[in-house]
Parts: C-alpha cells; structure tokens; sequence
C-alpha cells in the first residue's frame, strides 16, 4: 500500500498553509502616500501635522488617511493626482525644515503585517521604486582640483623658501608670479619633478614693469582623467551609501559625460533614500581666521584676503582660513555615539594616512587655536511661481562646529555639537559611505506610480495566466484524475513561488515573470514524467499500487538530475548577473525549489489519499 506518515502530511499542509498566509498581502495593493519627517529624521509634532492637513484642505487634496508610523507621518492618497498635489503644495509650504517624500504604502491589513506578511517588491519596469537621475559639476571638479595645486604650490614654496608675488587660478591651471627669473627657474626646479601631470610654461610679460610668472597647465590626458575619476568615485560613493540603505538589485550606472542614473527598485523607505542618496554632502576642516574669534561681523561684510566667511548652524557667523586641512574623502570610517560626559551626541571619525599625517601636522602647529567642521550640501528646495511650483537646487554651506585645539590630533577624534542623535547617525552614515569626489544636482527625480507600470504588470500577468491556463486544460484532458491532481500542485506551486518572493523581500521584474513562466513548465514536466513512468509500469503488467511506487521512484533520480542543473545555472547567474538578470535567476531558483516540493511531495500526497489504501483499482491517468 502507498501510504505517507502522518508527519509528510503535517509538513504539506503546514507549508500550503505558511505560503498562502505570505502571499496573501499581494492582494491588498499599495496607496499612494507621502512621507513627511523632520530635518532631524523625526515625525512632525502634533500642531505641525495639524498645519500639514489644514493645508492640504485648503488646497482641496483629499486624505484617505494619516498615521505616524515607524518614526515617519504617512499620508495615504486617493491616487497619485492627489499624491503630486499634496507634494507640491506640503513642499512649498514646510520649506526645507521637512523632507516630503513620494512613496507606495502597502495596504495589507494590520494583523497581517503583524504576522510578518508583506507584499514583494516590484521593480522599475513593473510598478514602484524611486528613479534620480544626477549630474556632476565638472566645473566645482576642475575648480577644487585647481585649488588643491594652488594650495600645495604655496605650501612647497614656502618650505623651498622661494618667494612668489602671487598665485592666479584659471580653469585648467595655476599661474605663479615672482620676483626675478632666477626665483622662477628655482620655482621650475622644484616643482616639476613632483607634478610630471602638469605642464609648465615660462611666461614672460610684455609689459616691462611686470612680473616674470610660470602657469602650469592639466594636461588633456589628466584633465580627462580627472573627471573620468570624479565619476567614478561618485560611483562607488553612491554604490556604498544604497548598500547602507539595504535596496534590493538597485541600478546605478554612468549616463553620457556628466551624469549618473540611480534606480531604487521596491524601495518603501524613500524618504530616507532621498536623505542619503540625494545628499550631497562634503565635510571641511578648517582653520578659524585667529585675529577674529568671534568674528563680529556680518554677512554683508567683506572677509580679509585668505579668508572665507560661513554662516554657523547656532546662529551668526564664522571666518574661515582658506586652506582646507582635510576633506571627507580623508575619512575612512564614522561612527556615532553619545559624549560619555555630556550625553551630547557625536561622531567619531577615523582618517586615511595621509589625512591623518596631514591632521597631525597642522594641529601641532596650532595648538590653543579654533579649527572649524564645515558641512556642505546641494538641496533642492521647492518655491511657488504664480500657479507653479518650482524646484531650484541651493548650495548650503553651515559651521557644524568650532573647537579649540586643546593637543595634537591623529588620525582619529570626533564631532560635537550636533543637534540629535539622528543627525550624528545620517552624517556618521554619510562620511562611512564616502564622500563625493564632485557635488551633484539631481536633475530628474521621479517615484514611479502604479500606472506607469500597469501595461507591463498586465502583459506579465497575462503571459502567466495563458500559460498556467493551457497547461491546465492538456494535463487534465490527457491525464484525467492525475492530471488535475498536477493541477493543484501547478497552482500551489505559483502560490509558493509568490509567498517565498514576499517573504525574502525579493524584487518582481519582468525577466522574473519570464522566470514564473519558464517554471510552470518545468513544474509539468516533473509531473509528466512521473506519470509516463506510471502508464509504462500499467502497461509492463504492474498493479496499480506498484506503478504509483515505481513510478515515483524511477523518475526521481531524472527530475532531481534535471532540476540540479537548471539550478545550478541559475545560482551562476546569479553572481555574475546584475538587474533584470539576477532577478530572473531568483525567481527561477525559487521556483526550481518549490516544483520539486510540489511535484514529488504534493502530488504523492494527494495520489496517495485518493489510490494508496485501495486494493484491485483502476488508475484515472
């Protein structure tokens, strides 16, 4: 007699049962929604979230409904008309003091969320996911790495003890005045060994009473290099700052000369993408001007040569040495805390050697001085027009923090003086994920919607429901009572498919609906040669009780063969793929996994309740 244990029994329904519970969250959809939190990452108080839906209101956007919700005040909208408006209008109106953030909020009920059931992740080309399409500022490039020259020429003149007049910067170079020729040769001798990068010219004025100068020049090969590299640490900084965020198959690739497409697939936390992705930040260490601690001047005023002149985050303002000691791209790791003493939140900063080096040098040399952390960043902030609203990107440069040098500092110390814990924790992550080489302006931002994707969601569903529909039809027209029987298994084999894609969070394009598809037919065609084997056993002379044994049996070893391979395949793309790819390679996987279950286990199951306890019947196949 064929007959399972009580316990495979047990073990089919309780797996039937766990993916139809984590499947079920696909069926309640997502709203449209906006986040909204404070500039310190912090939901908007009680009277600001009364000032947040008097305004909608008033501009007759309809709410479905508003909720604080795992730190974040979530508005769910009708629809995504509503959810453009509601954006627009919350703002203009909040300033830059808030974040307002497109999002999809699953709408799966509260008991279901509880129990851990959540919806899988669609892709771009499917429906959800943010899309930032951003643009390097080769200009602030040149700039900086013309600047940085600037500042290492003085230096090196200053210690070869060779006097220069001045120093004029231009946009691909430096040009150096002195005194006489002879300051000139030495100025040649000295520098051009250590800079072969750069082109240097001896310039000799018409004018009698001017000055003899050497410009030295990138050349075209190290200019192309020098944004070649902007980009891609850019890159790599992106790259670094999304696998802080944990996305799933994010896209993020290079576009033309100057550009950067970042592509954040099912990501529901966008408001936070745009905290950090969107970030420009740069991190300064300077020196505070010492003959104007506190500088009591304002922002009309103009700084002394050498100097620059920054707005403080508490209020008034600081004047700045030129010379930057160190930048963000010198850190090689940030971490936040509490002050042991105060209880006042900082970030604990870890420097490369030649930061360090370059840190340690400087403050020795001023100790008892203030030196200064200026924080910098592009924001897009929206204002109104008429009936329009417009997005400008502004550049916001602020004095973090100034603190006197009490001892010589190394290659580790920290940051004080910020206002919450969250800020030290988005600036900690910020400078661990790496500065950008270059500022950059997000150019295009969208949050793509349900109906952008509809048309492919439609086609991909259409494509599975053919196909599950014809193979359905052939199996129980040529199979008979088997035949529904691999039914079922067909149908709980995409239930589990769905369930297992939810629960691991994994992302739904469309070459993984071709994967669904492409594992319908492997799932059948497990069953049929399971089923072939069984006919050849009847036809051999064999009862029916030994065909249904020997028939699963003997095919076992030439499905498992069949599946292993497929499946290795598709762990291989897997690790080399990237997108669309290694999504169809899940997808596959999954589905490999579960037709086996389905195909072997499910079906000897329900086979072995209808036939197994019977003796002399006549197989339905």
């Amino acid at each position: 007699m064929n007959r399972y244990p009580l316990w495979k029994y047990l073990l089919l329904v309780v797996v039937i049962a766990a993916g139809c519970l984590y499947a079920l969250p696909n069926l309640f959809g997502q709203d449209p929604a906006l986040q909204i939190t404070t500039a310190e990452g912090d939901p908007p108080g009680q009277q600001a979230r009364a000032r947040i839906l008097g305004q909608l209101e008033r501009a007759d956007v309809p709410v479905r409904s508003a909720e604080v919700r795992e730190g974040q005040y979530l508005l769910r909208l009708p629809g995504t008309d509503a959810q453009m408006r509601a954006a627009d209008e919350l703002e203009v109106a909040l300033g830059r003091d808030y974040t307002v953030a497109l999002n999809l909020a699953p709408a799966t009920p509260d008991w279901l969320r509880g129990l851990g059931g959540q919806p899988m992740y669609l892709g771009l080309d499917l429906r959800g996911g943010v899309h930032f399409l951003m643009q390097v500022d080769m200009a602030a490039v040149l700039e900086q790495t013309v600047g940085r020259y600037s500042d290492e020429f003085r230096r090196a003149l200053r210690e070869a003890d060779i006097r220069y007049r001045d120093v004029i910067e231009g946009e691909r170079g430096v040009s150096l005045a002195f005194a006489d020729a002879a300051a000139r040769e030495r100025a040649l001798d000295s520098l051009r060994p250590d800079y072969p990068e750069l082109e240097f010219e001896m310039v000799d004025p018409e004018d009698q009473g001017a000055r003899p100068r050497l410009s030295a020049a990138l050349t075209d090969d190290e200019l192309s290099e020098v944004r070649n590299f902007a980009i891609q640490q850019n890159i790599t900084t992106l790259r670094n700052r999304v696998n802080e965020l944990g996305v799933a198959e994010p896209v993020i690739q290079r576009q033309g000369a100057d550009r950067i497409v970042v592509q954040l697939p099912g990501v529901q936390d966008t408001a936070r993408a745009k905290d950090i992705i969107g970030a420009t930040a740069t991190l300064e260490f300077r020196m505070v001007d010492s003959g104007n601690f506190p500088y009591q001047g304002g922002p009309d005023s103009t700084p002394p040569p050498g100097t620059e002149l920054f707005p403080e985050r508490g209020g008034g303002y600081a004047l700045l040495e030129r010379e930057i000691i160190i930048t963000g791209d010198e850190i090689t790791d940030a971490s936040s805390g509490l002050d042991t003493q105060t209880g006042q939140p900082e970030v604990n900063i870890r420097l490369s050697g030649a930061g360090g080096n370059r840190m340690n040098r400087v403050t020795g040399e001023h100790v008892g001085d203030h030196m200064a952390v200026v924080f910098k960043e592009t924001e897009i902030q929206a204002r109104r027009l008429g009936d329009e609203v417009i997005r400008e990107q502004v550049q916001v440069e602020e004095v973090i923090n100034i603190a006197r040098i009490q001892e010589q500092l190394g290659s580790q110390f920290r940051i004080t003086g910020l206002d919450s814990s969250q800020e030290a924790r988005n600036l900690a992550l910020l400078l661990r994920a790496g500065s950008l080489a270059a500022p950059m302006q997000i150019i295009e931002e969208r949050t793509i919607g349900p109906s952008l994707g509809q048309e492919n969601i439609d086609q991909g569903f259409a494509a599975v429901l053919v196909g599950f529909v014809l193979v359905v039809l052939f199996m129980a027209v040529y199979y008979k009572v088997f035949g529904l029987i691999a039914n079922v298994a067909l149908l709980s084999n995409l239930v589990l498919i769905v369930a297992a894609l939810s629960a691991l969070q994994a992302t739904l394009t469309l070459p993984g609906i071709a994967g669904i598809v492409l594992t319908v037919g492997m799932a059948v065609d497990a069953n049929v040669l399971i089923f072939e084997r069984i006919r050849e056993e009847l036809r051999a002379g064999s009862s029916a009780q030994q065909a249904i044994e020997a028939g699963y049996g003997k095919a076992l070893s030439t499905i498992a063969d069949a599946n292993v391979t497929t499946l290795i395949a598709a762990v291989v793309l897997f690790a080399f793929g990237t997108g669309p790819v290694k999504g169809f390679a899940i997808t596959l996987s999954i589905g490999i996994l579960s037709s086996m279950f389905t195909a072997i286990l499910g079906t000897r199951a329900v086979v072995n309740l209808i036939y197994g306890g019977r003796r002399g019947v006549r197989l339905a196949i």
